[in-house]
């Protein structure tokens, strides 16, 4: 077996990851996920200050702290930190080794830059418009002797499928084993979700402040453990581990421009201590597409918080909202967001094209207010000039006609195509026999008091995962919540397209929620943009549970 550890979730993640999987104990490849949508958008504009810029700073800071460590050792490093100049990055990277006194061979990947073929997106200047690649460019530089490869946007699964494929010299029709190594990818790609962090059942997990990161040990059959040092905080478990599987996931086909993977056919146990093994993973052809992410201009935003505290919030709140808008034309706006947030006040969001108006002429609207509206009266923060947002879009290209570039320390170009062609088959997957759900009495609840959830973002849609722990919860879960009781408990959901899915096998369902973030994180004026807590608020809603469930949890 191959063991594959993860040092970032995130670009800011735990800058002492590296050091620590380093120092932790036996690895073979040190991988670290750096990019998200939102990311992409963030070094889209750093690139467009200083064009030498657009890739993970810190990268450099962690590599600082422990090249040398993993060459002395002979663990290779594959990260996703070059974001939109991986040839930049290369290049301080080997800047570094000089000064540092090291020889290590670099090596970047790319491709995936499609911002010049696109142009616009719904009338919209494109920022950034990036392909995910997949593993094979990633394989191909580990066998050109790389001892970091450095990518630009890869699927985040990919970073560990390129490592297991060549550690086991998998070929590209592998797909049972490329499908195993694509979910441990997706386990391990954001850090220590996989290791109790984030985690709801708060009282299962030892040391929840300083969790280890995950480490998969993948075997050439694609099965594989996942683990992480000894010593370390947190939690393996397979509570832990189905967490991250159900996390930012859509259908149960998983697709990436290696393999289609079957989430529907993950079967987990614990292996001791620690330490979760999945298998039976089945894998069917990519799809003749591959996704870009393309983020455009979208405009301006500013918000303002008016604190409301003691007595009549809501007369309040309403005096606020007229008092400002007796000012201020909403005319001026593309669009206009007041919420009411429990705790913490109203909560005023205006978006559009004019700088002017969305600044100055909002923020003096807002200051005016001071001496003249309610009791109490004063803003959270101060008055702030307008600042731009982008808008998240998927678009799909013609995978055949995408090729992987792997670049040599001596500007040596390598192809490799992304698309293999394949015929196109589907696995059959026999369901497990289902459990009847549990009779008897019924008590009033939270749903969370048995049911764990986990939720996310994909662009504008966002993902709800809903998993029991075991086949009598799950015979509940699927009879009961339905896609109008979800609804029901999540009322910003309701009028929404919601589609739920089955993973009868992880005790699971999982609901994509489409449109709910609109434009993305970026455009999106919530509290919550990316709609991390909306597992938690479903977890709080009351409902009616077997009181046999009730006595296990």
């Amino acid at each position: 077996m191959v063991r594959i550890a993860n040092c970032s979730g995130f670009y800011g993640d735990r800058f002492g990851a590296a050091a620590e999987q380093l120092a932790g104990g036996p690895i073979d490849y040190l991988t670290g996920d750096y990019l998200a949508e939102l990311t992409m958008a963030i070094l889209g504009k750093a690139r467009r200050r200083d064009p030498e810029a657009g890739y993970a700073t810190t990268f450099l800071g962690q590599m600082e702290q422990v090249l040398g460590t993993a060459l002395d050792k002979g663990v290779r490093i594959v990260a996703n930190a070059g974001g939109l100049n991986p040839a930049g990055l290369a290049a301080r990277l080997r800047e570094l080794t000089a000064r540092l006194g090291l020889t290590a061979t670099i090596v970047h990947i790319e491709g995936d830059d499609l911002t010049g073929r696109l142009g616009t997106v719904d009338g919209r200047d494109v920022l950034t418009a990036n392909v995910y690649l997949g593993s094979w460019a990633i394989v191909e530089a580990l066998r050109q002797g790389a001892d970091v490869v450095v990518c630009p946007r890869v699927t985040d699964a990919a970073l560990t499928v390129g490592p297991a494929a060549f550690h086991h010299g998998w070929g590209r029709t592998d797909w049972d084993r490329l499908a195993g190594a694509v979910v441990a990818g997706h386990v391990i790609e954001c850090g220590c979700q996989a290791t109790g962090g984030n985690y709801p059942f708060l009282d299962e997990v030892r040391d929840p402040i300083d969790p280890g990161f995950p480490i998969v040990e993948i075997a050439e059959n694609g099965e594989f453990v996942v683990t992480k040092h000894p010593g370390t905080g947190g939690l393996v478990s397979v509570g832990t581990v189905t967490s991250q599987l159900v996390y930012e996931i859509d259908s149960p086909r998983y697709l990436t421009p290696d393999v289609t993977a079957r989430f529907d056919s993950v079967d987990l146990t614990q292996d001791g201590p620690d330490r979760v093994r999945v298998r039976g993973v089945r894998g069917e052809p990519p799809p003749p597409t591959a996704k870009v992410c393309v983020n455009v201009e979208g405009g301006y935003r500013n918000t303002i918080t008016f604190p409301l505290v003691g007595l009549d919030i809501e007369r309040k709140a309403d005096l606020v909202e007229r008092g400002l808008f007796a000012r201020l034309d909403r005319d001026l706006f593309d669009a206009v967001h007041v919420d009411l947030v429990s705790g913490t006040g109203l909560r005023v969001t205006v978006q559009g094209r004019d700088p002017a108006a969305v600044g100055r002429s909002f923020t003096a609207a807002a200051v005016e207010l001071g001496l003249a509206s309610y009791p109490g009266f004063f803003l959270l923060d101060p008055p702030r000039a307008a600042s731009a947002y982008t808008v998240t879009r998927s678009v799909l290209v013609a995978a055949d006609t995408v090729e992987q570039v792997v670049v040599g320390p001596g500007g040596q170009r390598t192809t490799v195509p992304l698309a293999h062609p394949a015929d196109p088959f589907t696995v059959d997957l026999t369901p497990p026999p289902p459990a009847d759900p549990p009779g008897g009495p019924v008590v009033r609840a939270p749903l969370g008091t048995v049911f764990g959830a986990r939720s996310g973002d994909k662009g504008g849609d966002a993902n709800v995962g809903v998993w029991g722990r075991d086949a009598d919860a799950y015979a509940w879960l699927a009879g009961h919540l339905t896609v109008e009781r979800f609804t029901a408990l999540l009322p910003g959901t309701r009028g929404l397209t919601v589609h739920r899915h089955e993973l009868p096998r992880l005790f699971a369902l999982n609901f994509v929620v489409r449109g709910l973030l609109g434009g993305g994180a970026s455009a999106n004026p919530a509290l919550d943009p990316q709609a991390k807590s909306l597992g938690e608020l479903l977890r709080a809603g009351t409902v009616e549970l077997p009181a046999a469930l009730l006595e296990g949890s």
